[in-house]
């Protein structure tokens, strides 16, 4: 069986030097855009992405302990 191009070594590593080079245009493009920040902290040069990064973080880590709550046993739907 052909095995898909997402599982691939050398797909991996461009998808993750690709995903590296956006996110660093991303915070590179606060340079050079103008900000109005609401409050004070979002002043802070890349307070966007790492607000982003730590939400999804927070995310994650809710999603793994929820999981955990409602678990069910593997043969729960077995009759």
């Amino acid at each position: 069986m052909k095995q898909n191009w997402f599982y691939k070594e050398t797909s991996i590593k461009k998808l993750w030097i690709g995903a590296i080079v956006i996110l660093a245009l991303t915070v590179i493009a606060e340079i050079v855009i103008v900000l109005h920040p609401h409050f004070k902290i979002e002043a802070l040069f890349s307070f966007h992405a790492l607000f982003g990064f730590f939400s999804c973080v927070v995310m994650v880590v809710f999603a793994k302990l929820l999981g955990f709550l409602v678990k069910r046993k593997d043969d729960y739907y077995d009759l």
